[in-house]
């Protein structure tokens, strides 16, 4: 069995062919990146017309790595949801035309999904699973029961966590995208020098003691770089006024705050959520961090040490397969297809597509 899936939902345009047996058979990534940075960030239409520009070739090219054919493949995937609709678009009728014009199944993916079975794809995992999904778009605590059954523990109430990288990236002058270069500088700071919040910490309300907030984190960097240079973001702060320790300490703290309100809330969910309580559930062994800010080593390896302390097996997919890919797309397809989950022509694409609703 055969998948070829495709990927459009932000500012990676990707294609790939994956087996039945986990063979990743073909795996093209042409990224927006270069298009982007001089907006600080994505935009939209910008994103969806270079995907229209480029998604044919991807498919020619893919197939091609692969030694295939069209009449090779099994079934066409795509993203369908959630993400910039424009850009979602693209790939959904590409995946759709093929379908059409070759006689074989159409499977509707959810991003989301995508990440949160690469794991399978590349580590052999069972369900259930404890599941930390952290993207540019979403931050989410998640049990991954079974294919398309998913029970949502916690989730951010304001921004991502790859977007608070991004924004805090900006404000220190750093080029988009923001995480690797706070990762970068962090690696040469000092993550006791500033003294940054961790909203929800202290939360007494049942649910936010699982839930995330990253906006007053956000704040703060920006007040604190705003003391240093004695300037404020109703103008153009002059990152020039900051000097390069004190732009890695800044991320240092930062990088290391969020690593601590990952771990509490994690804590919270082992020791506190009734699924962990209840002697009759599945036991779960793996805890499984997917999605872009996964492929950050400082949170990796803090997570590593919080799945030891609490005997879980810490999973996350190879760097290249942690950003948007279509490997996921078309393993998510691969598991659709041996349950026989076929998706209609007519499905509507989805700007908005909870992972926990995924099978709805």
């Amino acid at each position: 069995m055969i998948v070829l899936g495709i990927e459009t939902s932000c500012d990676e345009s990707a294609v790939a062919i994956v087996d039945d047996k986990k063979n990743i058979l073909s795996n093209i990534i042409f990224s927006q990146v270069d298009l982007h940075k001089a907006f600080g960030g994505v935009i939209p239409e910008l994103s969806a017309r270079s995907h229209l520009e480029v998604i044919d070739k991807l498919i020619i090219q893919a197939l091609y790595e692969a030694k295939l054919d069209f009449k090779d493949i099994d079934g066409f995937g795509a993203t369908c949801g959630p993400g910039l609709i424009g850009s979602v678009i693209v790939g959904m009728t590409c995946a759709k035309t093929l379908s059409a014009m070759f006689n074989k199944p159409f499977l509707a993916v959810n991003h989301l999904e995508g990440h949160a079975l690469t794991a399978r794809l590349t580590n052999n995992i069972e369900f259930p699973y404890l599941l930390l999904l952290v993207s540019g778009g979403h931050c989410q605590i998640l049990i991954a029961k079974g294919l398309g059954d998913y029970e949502k523990i916690g989730e951010t109430i304001d921004d991502a966590l790859g977007e608070a990288f991004d924004k805090v990236a900006q404000m220190l002058g750093m080029p988009y995208p923001g995480g690797p270069e706070i990762e970068k500088y962090a690696k040469k700071g000092d993550t006791k020098r500033f003294k940054f919040p961790k909203p929800l910490i202290d939360a007494k309300n049942h649910q936010k003691i699982y839930d995330f907030s990253f906006s007053g984190l956000k704040t703060a960097v920006r007040r604190e770089i705003e003391k240093i240079t004695g300037e404020d973001f109703s103008h153009k702060i002059s990152s020039d006024k900051i000097d390069e320790k004190t732009k890695a300490d800044i991320c240092a703290s930062f990088q290391n705050i969020v690593a601590e309100i990952l771990i509490n809330r994690l804590q919270n969910v082992v020791q506190k959520h009734p699924y962990f309580l209840n002697k009759t559930s599945p036991l779960i062994k793996n805890l499984v961090v997917a999605g872009g800010v996964s492929a950050n080593k400082y949170l990796i390896s803090s997570l590593e040490n919080f799945a030891q302390n609490n005997n879980l097996i810490i999973v996350s997919p190879p760097l290249k397969l942690c950003t948007d890919n279509a490997s996921m797309i078309a393993w998510v397809g691969i598991e659709k297809l041996q349950n026989n989950l076929i998706d209609s022509l007519d499905f509507v694409p989805k700007a908005r597509w909870q992972l926990d609703k995924s099978a709805k």
